[in-house]
């Protein structure tokens, strides 16, 4: 049963039956669906990027930050079932967290904004849409977002008190809940309306052109609109859940207790995001699922040329 126990300093100990019950069976189940996805989306934008492709490379970056917190999660499952895990590990997976969600927003903003000035403005900005521009852009994002998370933990002293990371406090204080409320905002509300107006202004361009055929305008805009669906999905939860922590929560641990569960619960629903980006991409994307048919058929020919070779020693042996 859950429990929240005050003390007369107004923290919180909180046990909560959602880590133990829920984490290690969903966090199993996307880490099964999870690592071998990403590793084969960044097969396919590597792929790809060797053709010159400059929307993979932000999709290679986006799998990295995706594969690496597909990583974390076994780390994630013994926490949650209160088993020893050392402080820098915890350190480390927390770090990766939440480099993961805000690093992923940035390059799906990349993605939406190259899409829009690709389809909108189709005989300018070319310089913006090469390879070695997105290279940098990438690179910009994964400092950005790493130099801010970091700056962050160590503002709210999480850095210096490693078991914070491991344990959360609660409840809040006002200064994490500060933190929470820009991480909403710029974190989220800030690419979210980028990500829409991209779409929309690419909706609506597509939808008065000729030169384009009816099934590119909808495979277009089927994977933007996959990817936006997928992260509003996966972080509006969470993101809605922060915003009521930072504004009833800081100093107040009754409300610590009736958002805990709930907030443990969105934290596990942002995974999805993780999972399913490869899976849509590789899933919409014709050029990406040209890669994994002829990645495929390499596969079945070096199986057909082992098989053969087995067969060969076989006969020879019984000869």
């Amino acid at each position: 049963m859950d429990s929240a126990l005050c003390n007369q300093t107004n923290s919180c100990m909180y046990i909560s039956s959602v880590e133990w019950d829920m984490y290690p069976a969903a966090y199993s189940l996307f880490f099964i669906v999870g690592f071998p996805g990403n590793c084969l989306s960044l097969y396919v934008a590597w792929m790809l990027i060797k053709s010159g492709n400059n929307v993979a490379v932000y999709l290679t970056s986006l799998s990295i930050s995706d594969l690496l917190y597909t990583i974390t999660l076994p780390v994630w499952i013994e926490m949650a079932l209160q088993r020893s895990v050392d402080e820098n590990l915890c350190i480390v997976v927390n770090v990766i967290m939440h480099n993961s969600f805000y690093v992923g927003s940035g390059l799906l903003c990349c993605i939406s904004v190259d899409r829009y000035l690709a389809v909108v403005y189709p005989l300018y900005f070319h310089c913006i849409r090469e390879v070695r521009t997105a290279a940098a852009v990438s690179v910009a994002v994964w400092i950005v977002e790493i130099v801010i998370h970091i700056s962050l933990l160590h503002h709210t002293g999480a850095l210096q008190a490693s078991r914070y990371l491991c344990k959360q406090k609660i409840p809040m204080t006002q200064e994490d809940a500060n933190v929470a409320l820009v991480r909403v905002v710029v974190g989220f509300l800030v690419p979210v309306l980028i990500m829409t107006f991209s779409f929309q202004q690419i909706m609506q361009s597509l939808s008065q052109s000729t030169s384009i055929l009816a099934e590119e305008r909808r495979k277009v805009g089927l994977l933007l609109l996959s990817l936006l669906l997928t992260y509003v999905a996966s972080f509006l939860p969470y993101q809605a859940i922060m915003l009521l922590r930072a504004t009833l929560e800081p100093e107040n641990c009754l409300w610590a207790k009736r958002l805990r569960n709930a907030y443990l619960v969105t934290v596990a629903i942002t995974t999805l995001n993780s999972t399913l980006d490869p899976i849509i991409y590789c899933l919409i994307n014709e050029s990406a699922k040209k890669e994994i048919i002829q990645a495929m058929e390499k596969l079945k020919a070096i199986f057909k040329n082992r098989k053969k070779c087995s067969e060969g020693r076989g006969v020879k042996t019984i000869s």
